[in-house]
This record gives C-alpha cells, sequence and structure tokens, in this order.
C-alpha cells in the first residue's frame, strides 16, 4: 500500500517557510534602515553642536571676561604710571606712605614688567597700549640711569662712602678694600674706638690726612682743614650724639668744603615709616650747607634714605646728585635701595657704583665727580 500524499499541506508548509524568509529581509531591511536614520541623526547632532563643546553663549562669557581681565591690566598700568610721575602727590600724612612709596621707586618698572607678561597671556591689546604709559614713564626717570658714564677729565675728584658698620668684624679687610679703589676722598659712617685705631693704621700709607668727630670720619690724599663738629641732632634726642662734620679739602684745583653726615635711621612700624627724625636732621644738614660760604661743596654719608624721597629735599633741591648708575647699597645681601649719597655743589657726579662687598651691612660706594 502506497502512503497518501498530503499536497495541500505541502504546499501550505512552502508558503509559511516563504513568508518566514519575507519576514527576516523585511527585520534586516527595517533594521538597516533604522541604523542609517540613527547615524543621520547622530551625523546631524554633531555638524549642529558647538566646537570644543562650547554654547555660544559660554563663548561670549568666555570673551566678556578676557576684555573684563584687559581692562583690569590696563587700570593697572595707568595706576603704575601715575605713581611714577606724581608720587609727590601720595600725601606723607598717613604713616609717610610718599616717602615710603618714592624710597622703593625704581621697582615700579618691575611691576610693568610683570603686567606685560600677563597682557601678553590675555592677549590684550588693550593692556599692552596701556602699558607704553608706565614704559615712558620709567624710562624718563630712571633710563638715563643706565647710561655709561662720561669719560674722566682733569678736574675730577674719586670719592668713596661707607657706613663700615660698627658690628663689623674685619676692619682692616675693608680698609684696605675701599683703599683699592684709588680714591682721594674716603667718607665712614658708624666709626667706634676698637676699630677707629685700625682704620687709621691702615689707610695711613696711601692716606695721610684724616679728620674724625664722633662716629664719622674723612680720610684724604691732600690736606684737611678748618675741621669741625656739625650739630645735626634732633630735638628729641638727649644723649650725645655726634654724627656729621664738615672740613675743608685743599686739592690742586681749589678748596672744596666737604661734609660728611649719617642721618638717623628710619623704621617700619605697624603705623608706617617712622623718619621725623631722619627728617628734621636733613633739614639742619640742608641749612648748613646753604650757609656754606665755599662755592665748591661735596657731601657723603648714610643719609637713610633715597634721592627721590622728599625728605631729603632740603639737600637734593640744594645739590646735584648721581646721573648715572643705580648703586643700590643697602642692605648689602640683597640690595634694594641706595642711601649711601655722593652729592656736590658746583660740581656734576657723574657715574656712581658699587663696590665689593665688606664686613658691613651696607654695600660701598664710589663715585667720579667733575668739578666745575
Amino acid at each position: 500500500m502506497e502512503p497518501e500524499t498530503d499536497s495541500g499541506g505541502g504546499a501550505s508548509g512552502g508558503t509559511r517557510a516563504s513568508e518566514r524568509e519575507s519576514m527576516v529581509v523585511r527585520a534586516r531591511t527595517d533594521s538597516g534602515g533604522a541604523s542609517r536614520v540613527r547615524g543621520a541623526w547622530w551625523r546631524a547632532a554633531r555638524a549642529e553642536a558647538p566646537k570644543n563643546g562650547r554654547t555660544d553663549g559660554q563663548k561670549n562669557a568666555r570673551r566678556r571676561s578676557v576684555r573684563a581681565r584687559g581692562r583690569v591690566l590696563a587700570a593697572l598700568a595707568v595706576l603704575t604710571a601715575g605713581l611714577l610721575v606724581f608720587h609727590r602727590a601720595v600725601p606723607n600724612s598717613v604713616g609717610r606712605l610718599g616717602s615710603f612709596l618714592e624710597a622703593f621707586l625704581p621697582w615700579l618698572g618691575l611691576v610693568a614688567v610683570v603686567l606685560l607678561g600677563l597682557a601678553l597671556m590675555r592677549r590684550s591689546a588693550l593692556a599692552l597700549v596701556a602699558l607704553l604709559l608706565p614704559v615712558a614713564a620709567w624710562t624718563y626717570l630712571f633710563g638715563g640711569l643706565l647710561l655709561p658714564g662720561a669719560e674722566s677729565g682733569a678736574r675730577d675728584l674719586v670719592v668713596v662712602q661707607h657706613n663700615v658698620s660698627d658690628e663689623n668684624t674685619d676692619p682692616a679687610g675693608t680698609a684696605r678694600a675701599l683703599a683699592d679703589a684709588e680714591p682721594d676722598l674716603i667718607a665712614l659712617e658708624e666709626l667706634i674706638p676698637p676699630a677707629l685705631a685700625v682704620y687709621e693704621k691702615t689707610l695711613a700709607p696711601d692716606y695721610p690726612y684724616h679728620a674724625v668727630r664722633g662716629t664719622v670720619g674723612l680720610w684724604s690724599k691732600h690736606p684737611l682743614t678748618g675741621t669741625r663738629q656739625l650739630d645735626i641732632k634732633p630735638r628729641e634726642i638727649t644723649e650725645d650724639w655726634s654724627r656729621a662734620l664738615r672740613t675743608v679739602v685743599r686739592t690742586p684745583h681749589g678748596e672744596i668744603a666737604a661734609y660728611v653726615a649719617h642721618l638717623p635711621s628710619v623704621r617700619f612700624r605697624a603705623s608706617g615709616l617712622a623718619s621725623a627724625w631722619r627728617d628734621e636732621s636733613a633739614g639742619l644738614l640742608g641749612e648748613a650747607i646753604a650757609a656754606e660760604e665755599l662755592k665748591a661743596v661735596i657731601l657723603l654719608g648714610d643719609l637713610n634714605s633715597t634721592v627721590d624721597d622728599r625728605g631729603l629735599t632740603p639737600l637734593t633741591s640744594r645739590m646735584n646728585v648721581a646721573e648715572r648708575g643705580f648703586a643700590f647699597s643697602f642692605p648689602s645681601a640683597f640690595p634694594l635701595a641706595r642711601i649711601d649719597q655722593v652729592m656736590a655743589r658746583s660740581g656734576t657726579v657723574g657715574h656712581i657704583r658699587t663696590l665689593p662687598a665688606t664686613g658691613s651691612d651696607h654695600l660701598p660706594v664710589a663715585a667720579r665727580i667733575a668739578l666745575d
């Protein structure tokens, strides 16, 4: 017996298989289409997204921040220029703030350098333009000090000024170091009896003439006459205090009145700069120089301030100061200011420079004076 064949069932099975294949194909087609849709959407989203992950609002905020920082730097540059040009307008009534600023006035140039670096980092054209103001002001005030000094002349005197320190443990070495500069005059301050004899002995071979009054002295290659103590003691100091002298130096170019002085120290306190004694002493010294009968005058000393400080106006208004060189002399470990000064009347103080360190907390300074 032969098996029966279900032709209808066979046809039905084939139809179902075909339908399943069609469904798989459609599913694959639908899946590929969805993938393509999702890919297209993702590419469109990426195209619309801002670069660097920032929105337009963030970009605008950043630009505003950069412009604001540029304006701040420009304002600081203008302020620095104003302090350089109008430093005398800063009042001294509160803590001697004006004198404090003037003692370190050249260092405002360093502020301009820092601002320049920040302006370049911020790429601020406004700040860079504003920085031309402090640069021009600093150059006007101090640029000349960087120029080379004039050549020596027939009527020149070389002088050395040094506060040797009353704690100097090597007075002999200090004296030799000063003599090595071969000056015509050597002015010393803070001379005390144990060390004074050493200075006298060491300097005697090259400097046969010297005069000492109190704690200041002058050694000279030329004869000295008419030496006397000068009273510049502030009223509030009651103890013995002798820190200035006046003498006459008989040079080959004529007689010169030489003053050696050590003005009172200043102190930094919570209330500000304490300089009243120094200012009073500078006024007394200025009056003595103004009354000097000799035309040519030289002042050497530790004046405990810079020539920009208004506290020394009684002196700087009557005498010429150094035209070349910064010669920061104090403190010797890291000099911040030149408080050791050389000034002249009827003479030009050319280049001033520091000498190698000694056993003092000051550096010696040497200058060439061209007599009129």
